[in-house]
């Protein structure tokens, strides 16, 4: 089993990628919002640290907020189908700043509740 991370800048794509997970096979994921560290800084209330505000001119027309969904996937067919589909959705992810995934393998889950 593995966890695929997919953390997604141009959030404009969403809906197109959970669709997709959906027809492949994939039965829940989570999304939570998230920030980047350097929208974060770009975005800090103290914009007087100077080496701050070189990278804030560059990343001022970035991206400020993201989203990153999570999803456990049973073996590394699905892995491969689920990436597939990202990538159908957003084309190059690696070269367009759109965002990265990345998959951790897990070693137990656990059923939590009734």
């Amino acid at each position: 089993m593995y966890v695929l991370f997919v953390v997604l800048n141009a959030i404009d794509y969403l809906d197109d990628i959970i669709s997709g997970f959906v027809e492949v096979g994939v039965s829940g994921a989570t999304i939570l919002d998230s920030q980047g560290m350097g929208s974060s800084i770009v975005n800090n209330q103290n914009k007087n640290i100077p080496l701050f505000g070189a990278l804030r001119m560059l990343l001022e027309d970035s991206h400020p907020y993201s989203k990153t969904i999570f999803t456990v996937l049973e073996n590394e067919e699905l892995v491969e189908k689920t990436v597939a589909v990202v990538q159908e959705v957003v084309g190059d992810i690696s070269n367009t700043g759109v965002g990265f995934m990345f998959t951790v393998p897990i070693g137990k889950t656990y059923q939590m509740g009734q």
